[in-house]
C-alpha cells in the first residue's frame, strides 16, 4: 500500500480519486447484449448466454427439484446462520417502513404523502468464483416487508448449469420463488426489457461486476429505475493509537479480497502504527486463500497518515467510504462529525463484516464517493412515494388569489383559469 505523510488539503482530491478506467470495450459489449436482448427477447438472450458462457442452462428458470436439492445440499449449521442473519436483517429494516404523513390545515385543504411498494423488482446476485447468497438476504427481506407484490431473482449457473444451493436456500428462506439462471450485463436486460420468460421488472437491485454495473447505468439512462449505481468495494478505517494493528489488518484484507479493483484505506496518526498495520497485512494476506486478488486489490490501496483527528474526519468525508470503521477512542463523538459514508463501524469490535452478513444494518452502499449524497439501500428503497391533495370548495376559494397570482406571474393563464372556472 502506498504511503503518503501529512498530505496538504490540495492534495486530497487526487487522494480520494477513483481508479475507473473508461473502457470502450466494455462500453460496446454491453451496449450490444442490451440492445441484442430488447430486440430479440429469449432469442437473443439466449445468443447472448451461449457467447459469454458456453452453454445455455435448462430450464434456464430453476424448478422445484432444484430447490429441493439445494435445502438437501445445505448443511444445518449454515442454515442456522442463515436464518438468525435474515431475522436480524428482518427487525432491522421493518423498523423502517416510513409512515404517511397527514397535513389537514383546517380550512378544506387536506395533503398527504403515501408510501406505495414498487410492484415488481428484479434482483441481481453476484455469481461465480463467491455466490453471494448474502447480497439476497439484503436485497429480498426489505423488498418483502416493504410489500412488494413480485421478487424476480437473476443469478449466474455455475460451469454445470446449476445454481449455488445457498443461494436457493437463501431464496426460499426469504419467500422468493421466481429465480433465472442468468448473470453479467444480459441479466439486466432482461430485467430491464421483459423477455418471453423473464417479466420487465419496474426496478433493478443489486450489485456486480463492470458489465452488470454499466448496464444498469445505461438503462437508467432510459427510463429503467435502478437501486444506485455502485461500483467496485471500498473501505477505510480511522485508526488511532488505541486500535489493534491486527485488528485494523484484517479489515483491510476482509475488503480487499471482494476483486482486484477494491479498494482499501487506512488513515492513521503516525508511522509507528502504519509499519505495524503494514507487518499484520503481509502476515494475514499469506493465509488468505485468495492472495492474488488482495495483492491486486492493495497495489491501488492507501495509508495516510494525519495527526490531527479533525483533519482525519474531514478526509474521511472528503473521500466518502462505503465503509467506514472508526478504530478510535470515543467512536460515537468521531461518528457525530462524518457526514458522508455508506456504513459506519465504530470501535475496535465492529468489523465490517458484521455488516456484510449479520447486525441487521444492509450491505447495498454507495461506492466511488456517492455516499456523500446517496444512501445505502433500506426498506424505502423498495417503495415510492405519492403526494395526494383534497380541497373543498371553500379551501380552493381560499388558495384562489395566491394560486392566480402565482400563475400570471409565470404567465400561465390557464393554470389560473383552471381555478376561476371553478368559482
Amino acid at each position: 500500500m502506498e504511503q503518503f505523510i501529512q498530505p496538504a488539503r490540495p492534495e486530497w482530491e487526487a487522494l480520494v480519486r477513483r481508479s475507473l478506467p473508461d473502457d470502450g470495450a466494455v462500453d460496446a459489449t454491453v451496449r450490444r447484449i442490451l440492445r441484442t436482448v430488447r430486440e430479440c427477447g429469449d432469442e437473443g438472450l439466449r445468443e447472448i448466454i451461449l457467447a459469454v458462457e458456453g452453454r445455455v442452462p435448462d430450464p434456464i428458470q430453476v424448478t422445484e427439484t432444484e430447490f429441493d436439492a439445494a435445502e438437501k445440499a445445505v448443511p444445518a449449521p449454515l442454515k442456522e446462520a442463515i436464518q438468525e442473519a435474515a431475522d436480524r436483517i428482518a427487525a432491522f429494516h421493518t423498523l423502517q417502513k416510513p409512515q404517511e404523513v397527514v397535513w389537514d390545515d383546517g380550512s378544506g385543504i387536506v395533503c398527504r404523502r403515501r408510501f406505495i411498494p414498487v410492484e415488481r423488482v428484479g434482483l441481481y446476485v453476484p455469481g461465480g468464483s463467491a455466490p453471494l447468497f448474502s447480497t439476497l438476504l439484503m436485497l429480498a427481506i426489505p423488498a418483502g416487508i416493504a410489500g412488494c407484490r413480485e421478487r424476480i431473482l437473476c443469478t449466474p449457473a455455475g460451469r454445470d448449469g446449476s445454481i449455488a444451493p445457498a443461494i436457493l436456500h437463501a431464496a426460499r428462506t426469504c419467500g422468493v420463488d421466481t429465480v433465472f439462471k442468468i448473470g453479467g450485463a444480459q441479466a439486466i436486460a432482461a430485467l430491464a426489457y421483459g423477455t418471453e420468460t423473464v417479466p420487465k421488472a419496474d426496478k433493478i437491485f443489486g450489485p456486480g461486476n463492470r458489465y452488470v454495473l454499466k448496464a444498469k447505468q445505461f438503462v437508467s439512462q432510459e427510463g429503467i429505475s435502478i437501486d444506485m449505481p455502485a461500483g467496485p468495494s471500498e473501505v477505510m478505517v480511522v485508526a488511532d493509537r488505541t486500535a489493534c494493528p491486527a485488528f485494523v489488518a484484517a479489515d483491510l484484507l476482509s475488503q480487499a479480497e471482494h476483486g482486484p479493483d477494491s479498494q482499501a484505506i487506512l488513515v492513521c496518526s503516525d508511522t509507528l502504527f502504519a509499519e505495524a498495520v503494514k507487518t499484520e497485512l503481509l502476515r494475514q494476506k499469506s493465509l488468505l486463500p485468495r492472495e492474488t486478488i488482495v495483492e491486486q486489490a492493495l497495489s491501488h490501496s492507501r495509508i495516510v497518515i494525519l495527526p490531527d483527528r479533525d483533519d482525519q474526519l474531514a478526509f474521511a468525508n472528503r473521500y466518502a467510504p462505503e465503509h467506514l470503521i472508526l478504530s478510535v477512542q470515543d467512536p460515537e463523538e468521531a461518528a457525530g462529525k462524518i457526514t458522508a459514508a455508506g456504513s459506519i463501524f465504530l470501535g475496535n469490535y465492529s468489523p465490517e463484516s458484521a455488516g456484510d452478513y449479520a447486525s441487521g444494518t444492509n450491505h447495498t452502499l454507495p461506492t466511488a464517493g456517492l455516499a456523500a449524497a446517496w444512501s445505502g439501500l433500506g426498506t424505502e428503497s423498495f417503495m415510492h412515494a405519492v403526494t395526494w391533495q383534497h380541497l373543498s370548495e371553500e379551501g380552493l376559494r381560499r388558495l384562489s388569489g395566491t394560486i392566480t397570482q402565482m400563475a400570471r406571474a409565470e404567465g400561465l393563464d390557464a393554470h389560473a383559469e383552471a381555478v376561476r372556472i371553478r368559482l
